[in-house]
């Protein structure tokens, strides 16, 4: 489901939105200019390009690890691992996300993550 005018795709996974970068410009913007501090943020481990993934988060709560291992997968699937049989996807509030000085587009610091591994997955109803 695209976004008209918005620089990332919006999924929604039981009642929660998920926001997918559509490149590195985009993911910056989206990193640091849409996600809220208590938003979940996630990208595939690894130094691998992928999309940056926002999960809306406006309880401050811990995901419910459905929400959480399903955004994951579309995590995974929106990057150069999609033909992997597991990858590992590297997670953290939206506040724990900075950029170093002088950094090119899309490249991020992050602190506090947690890792999950997961088989790639496209999101209902999504294109290629």
């Amino acid at each position: 489901m695209a976004s008209k005018g918005r620089p990332y795709r919006t999924v929604v996974v039981e009642g929660f939105e998920v926001l997918v970068g559509r490149g590195s410009e985009e993911n910056d913007d989206l990193t640091f200019n849409v996600a809220q501090p208590d938003d979940v943020w996630m990208h595939v481990g690894g130094g691998t390009p992928g999309s940056h993934v926002v999960v809306r988060n406006p309880t401050g709560k811990d995901l419910p690890k459905s929400v959480l291992e399903t955004a994951a997968a579309i995590t995974a699937w929106y990057s150069k691992s999609r033909a992997a049989s597991k990858v590992e996807v590297d997670y953290c509030r939206a506040r724990d996300v900075s950029k170093p000085r002088g950094a090119p587009a899309g490249l991020v610091e992050i602190a506090r993550e947690k890792t999950i591994r997961v088989k790639p997955a496209a999101p209902p109803g999504a294109e290629g």
